[in-house]
Formats: C-alpha cells, sequence, structure tokens
C-alpha cells in the first residue's frame, strides 16, 4: 500500500524522537496541488480509495439546491458494496479501528454498511492559497500549546508532527461567521432521551479574510456563544467562550449565564476534563468537536497513515428525523454511511505532571479535511472507555468539509451521547456576515439568557 513519505523521513524521525519544531522545505511544499492535494493528502489513488479530483466544490448536478435547503444526497443511488457485523468483523480488521472493533463486539445489533469511497473534500481557493503559504511559515510556540504566523488554512498542511496535527483539526475551516441550531441526545440504555436544543454562533477568527497572519488575532481564535433553548427546563443556559491561539500566553476565557440565579460567571471549568455542557456526564468539555482547547495536558505521538473505515458523505444521516435515527444502544446504523479513506492516526498520552479523565486517546484524522473520524477514550486503567464518532459530510454550498453529527459511546455505561445534529434543525448559515464582536461580551449573554 502507497503511503505518504514525508513521516517516515530521517527528518520526520528526528522530530518525533525529540519535539523539535522543524519547518517543512520549500521542496515538499511545492508538492502541495501537485502528487499531494492542497490540503497535503495523497491525490492518488489506492485500490478502493480513488484518487481526489476537486471534491465537490459546487452544487452537483444531480440535485436542486437554494439557500436555506438542508443538503440532497448526491449519492443515493449507491449500493451497499458490504456490511460488516460482529460475526464478520475478523474479516475487515485491518481497516476496522480499535473503536469499531469494540462496538462490534458489544452489540449484537450493531453492523457498518459500507459504501463506494467516494473523496468530496473541498475549500475555497483562498484556503488553498492560505495552505501554501501556511506550509512555509507556521510554527509552534509555547511548547505546542499555540501557533504563530500561519493564518486562513490549515496551519500546518505537511505536518511534522502530532501537535500540528491537532492543531490542523482544531483551526479547521468552518467558515468565518456561522450561525447553527443544533440537537444534543442522552440516550439511555432502553433508548428514551430528551433533545436539548441549542442555538450557537462563532466568529472564528482564524478564517478573517482579511487577517494577515497569526499574531493579528489578539490571541483570541474563536469567539463562541451557545444558548440552550429547550427543554424548558434548560433553557436560558448561556455559554460564552473565548478560545485562546496560545494557551500559554492566555488560556481560555469562559463565562456562563444561569437563568436560575441570573448572574454571569466566570466559567474555568468550560475546559479540559470537566462534564461538557448538555452531555448528561457522557463526554467532557475538550472532547466536543473531537478535541477542542488547549493540548497540553498530553504528549502527542504519530501512530501513521493507514486505510480505515470512516463515516462519510453523511447525507442520509443527517436528514433523518430524530425518532428513526435514535434508537436503543446505538444509532440506527442502517442509516449511517462508512467508506474506506486513508487516514492519520495518533495518539495523546496523560502526561505524568497533570491530570485527565482519559489517560490516552486515539485520534483518526481523514487525510482530505484534517477533520476527525473516530476516536478511542481509554480510562486510567488504560481499559477502552468511550468511542467518538464524527460523521464528515461534504457542505458544497459553501464549500466546505465538516461534521453532520457527532456520536460519544460510552461501552462502560452501555450509553450513547448523540451531539451537534441538525436532522430537524434549521440549515446552518455559514455567512452570518451580522455577526460582531462586540456581541460576545458577558453583558451580551445575560440578555441571551433573559426568559
Amino acid at each position: 500500500m502507497k503511503r505518504t513519505t514525508l513521516l517516515v523521513s530521517a527528518l520526520a524521525t528526528a522530530v518525533f524522537a525529540t519535539g523539535a519544531l522543524a519547518k517543512v522545505p520549500e521542496a515538499q511544499v511545492n508538492r502541495l496541488g501537485q502528487d499531494l492535494t492542497p490540503m497535503g493528502s495523497e491525490k492518488a489513488g489506492d485500490g478502493d480509495i480513488p484518487a481526489w479530483t476537486g471534491g465537490l466544490a459546487t452544487v452537483p448536478s444531480n440535485v436542486s439546491y437554494k439557500p436555506g435547503d438542508k443538503l440532497a444526497n448526491p449519492f443515493a443511488s449507491d449500493p451497499i458494496k458490504y456490511t460488516i457485523t460482529g460475526g464478520n468483523a475478523d474479516q475487515y480488521d485491518d481497516v476496522l479501528t480499535p473503536g469499531y472493533k469494540a462496538l462490534l463486539k458489544a452489540y449484537p445489533s450493531y453492523k457498518m454498511n459500507v459504501y463506494e469511497s467516494r473523496r468530496t473534500c473541498a475549500f475555497p481557493d483562498k484556503f488553498y492559497q492560505a495552505n501554501k503559504r501556511n506550509a512555509a511559515v507556521g510554527e509552534l510556540v509555547g511548547g505546542g500549546a499555540g501557533v504563530s504566523e500561519a493564518i486562513f488554512g490549515s496551519p500546518f498542511p505537511i505536518a511534522n508532527n502530532a501537535l500540528e496535527m491537532i492543531w490542523n483539526h482544531t483551526l479547521r475551516y468552518r467558515s468565518f461567521k456561522t450561525v447553527r441550531q443544533f440537537a444534543a441526545a442522552p440516550v439511555t440504555r432502553g433508548g428514551d432521551y430528551t433533545l436539548q436544543i441549542v442555538q450557537d454562533e462563532a466568529i472564528l477568527q482564524w478564517s478573517d479574510p482579511s487577517a494577515g497572519r497569526a499574531e493579528d488575532l489578539n490571541n483570541v481564535s474563536i469567539y463562541y456563544i451557545a444558548n440552550t433553548i429547550a427543554p424548558a427546563r434548560a433553557a436560558g443556559n448561556v455559554i460564552l467562550v473565548y478560545e485562546a491561539l496560545n494557551a500559554q500566553t492566555q488560556p481560555r476565557q469562559a463565562w456562563q449565564y444561569s437563568p436560575g440565579t441570573r448572574r454571569v460567571r466566570r466559567a474555568p471549568n468550560i475546559a479540559y476534563d470537566n462534564p461538557g455542557t448538555n452531555s448528561d456526564g457522557l463526554s467532557t468539555s475538550d472532547a466536543f468537536d473531537g478535541y477542542n482547547g488547549a493540548p497540553d495536558r498530553y504528549d502527542w505521538t504519530v501512530i501513521g497513515n493507514n486505510k480505515r473505515l470512516i463515516s462519510a458523505n453523511a447525507y442520509v444521516a443527517e436528514s433523518t428525523p430524530y425518532k428513526e435515527f435514535l434508537s436503543p444502544l446505538h444509532l440506527n446504523q442502517d442509516k449511517v454511511r462508512y467508506e474506506m479513506r486513508r487516514v492519520w492516526e495518533f495518539e495523546a498520552k496523560l502526561k505524568a505532571s497533570t491530570r485527565h479523565v482519559y489517560s490516552r486517546r486515539v485520534y483518526h484524522n481523514d487525510e482530505d479535511a484534517w477533520q476527525m473520524a473516530s476516536v478511542e477514550l481509554y480510562d486510567g486503567r488504560g481499559q477502552l472507555w468511550r468511542v467518538q464518532e464524527m460523521q464528515q459530510i461534504q457542505r458544497y454550498n459553501v464549500p466546505l468539509c465538516g461534521s453532520a453529527g457527532e456520536i460519544v459511546y460510552d461501552l462502560q455505561a452501555g450509553r450513547y451521547l448523540a451531539l451537534a445534529m441538525q436532522n430537524e434543525e434549521p440549515a446552518v448559515n455559514y455567512f452570518a456576515d451580522e455577526l460582531d464582536t462586540n456581541r460576545y461580551t458577558p453583558n451580551a449573554i445575560r440578555q441571551l439568557g433573559v426568559r
């Protein structure tokens, strides 16, 4: 199987061993858009993985779309190639992640329908241009706690180490100003749940087209507000976050408004292993979106670039009503599409000097998007505790390669948490030009939270 050679070179081996922060040679930078895609992935195909030919950068000709519409599935006629169950999982051992192997073993009804692989990821041309510049100038600073010089695109499209890979995920392109409404559902073993409905919005400063370099952002990569609007007992809880670009200079700042007290308070607990908002204790704050926040509590190491099955082109999953989608023990797997992809795999091991409920985290990152596809989370005993699945979808109306739902399976509790679902919610507005940083203040979230 062909492999990207960058991370097996003598230089890269030295980087992993010493933690040195090396820049990318000009000859490697020039590969972007040539034998490498503008994202730094291999352009060539590999068996059942096709070559990348540009992805879905515009609305496909076989679907209709107008602004505000939900995205139609351009691959509705694709048949299932094969189905993996607990009974035949051994035949696919080399392409299944440890998390999927565990789910297939734990739940007899769990299955994975595998379809033709379609490399649909695509981004704006400005993003690709930024990638080429970033590959030459981007640097880790603060011992890996921050990023310097790069801007707008992937900070490290040709990554030298796992810290650069996690930063590629946390700073990936999600447009500049966005507004959405999503649902979260902590599901019991019996399949019961109460939907939590959240309206959130963000100014992703990293993707500000007017910014020239990371140093222009005043150390804030994202301004974020999340306002819970249902159920009634939770409505009015609002959080405000200033995400740090360099946590060593200034850690994440967060505030929370509680309608019970009618007060806004600083919320340092919205970070690391504190329980995630609206998660019913099934996830941590830093696990939302696969991973978020400072990477400073872990040592990061690359495992390799391998062929794996991931959830991709999740148009059916995102259009399925909640009552059909959420079932006991796991999602309705007839609605989830899996494809073979190349993924960068890397792990985070807890530093001896720090604490976290997860002692080890293993990430499977789609090479075409620098986005988490799945994660294994291990407890303090080293036992697999939770499995995350991020269902990838190409937003051809933007364009950007993003995610639909995020699922956290708790193998020890026999429960799961479905997050960021937009199945029955309005379409995401990726062009919310009306948003202004003056809105992102503690006083503003007090006004939002008044019921």
